[in-house]
């Protein structure tokens, strides 16, 4: 006769778990995820790209800043008979004039947040057209609403119309999706990109650069954001969506804009540099 084993019982819960608004249960700690590895984009810039950029970028002032242009306004705020009118300033905004910050160590160009979005226009009439880019955004990005303790996270967000346009877009109505990438899906969302999707994208020789000649006093030409588009057929080429492309049945295109902390004069060029050196490629026409 064999001898009898004991086992020991599970411990009983005695008080239930609570439930969120979405009736998932709530865990007794705090569950946070952290990086299991190193994010090698991350480490290139903080280890190489941040001190090229300083060196490509340094623009040496020998003395202190003129005072800035005193804004006169059209009008005289104090004349009861204009007090209820636009009144512009003289010349402009001038925005596209702004002076870029001293460069220092500490405002070095990098690289805050990409944002991915796109718009469905059959959406407008059938809200389950929006499920595939959902789940699509959901797959490449790996964001969830409050994913891993993180409670900046909002994940995919459904965008809506904020007023009406030509009779076709309604405030409210949906109209596509977006999703915001930040700290270590930003840098694993670039790797993506740049050694999978671009290299397998055809005819795609790179984000097109204005001409050499074009102005850039602009309000784009200070503002650090690099945006592009791509086709539908680069959804596909993600190896989150390639492994399953028969759940997906209808792929769609996308914009992906690269938000930089670089402002004022030539804030475009120093966000194309820091882009270019994630290897991203750039072309001129």
């Amino acid at each position: 006769m064999s001898a009898t084993r004991i086992f020991r019982k599970p411990p009983r819960i005695r008080r239930a778990l609570r439930v969120d608004d979405r009736g998932l249960p709530i865990p007794h700690v705090d569950i946070t995820i952290h990086d299991t590895a190193p994010c090698r984009f991350r480490e290139h810039y903080y280890s190489t790209l941040q001190d090229n950029l300083m060196y490509m970028s340094y623009v040496h002032e020998s003395g202190p800043r003129p005072p800035p242009r005193e804004v006169r306004l059209r009008f005289d705020p104090n004349d009861p008979y204009s007090k209820n009118r636009l009144n512009t300033p003289v010349g402009g905004d001038r925005l596209g004039k702004k002076p870029a910050p001293p460069t220092t160590p500490e405002n070095v160009v990098k690289l805050e947040r990409i944002v991915l979005h796109t718009m469905l226009k059959e959406a407008m009439t059938n809200r389950s057209v929006l499920l595939n880019a959902i789940a699509s955004f959901r797959a490449i990005s790996g964001e969830t609403n409050h994913g891993g303790g993180r409670h900046s996270s909002a994940g995919v967000q459904i965008v809506k119309g904020k007023k009406s346009v030509s009779g076709w877009v309604r405030p409210g109505v949906p109209l596509g999706v977006k999703v915001e990438l930040k700290g270590p899906q930003m840098y694993n969302f670039i790797t993506t990109l740049s050694e999978f999707v671009l290299p397998r994208l055809r005819e795609f020789p790179g984000i097109v650069l204005p001409p050499s000649s074009s102005n850039m006093q602009t309000p784009s030409g200070v503002a650090g954001v690099v945006s592009f588009g791509l086709p539908p057929e680069a959804l596909g080429l993600f190896p989150q969506i390639e492994v399953n492309l028969e759940a997906y049945p209808k792929i769609h295109g996308m914009h992906i804009h690269f938000i930089t902390n670089a402002e004022g004069q030539g804030a475009q060029n120093k966000a194309r540099a820091l882009v270019s050196g994630f290897q991203i490629p750039f072309s001129r026409k």
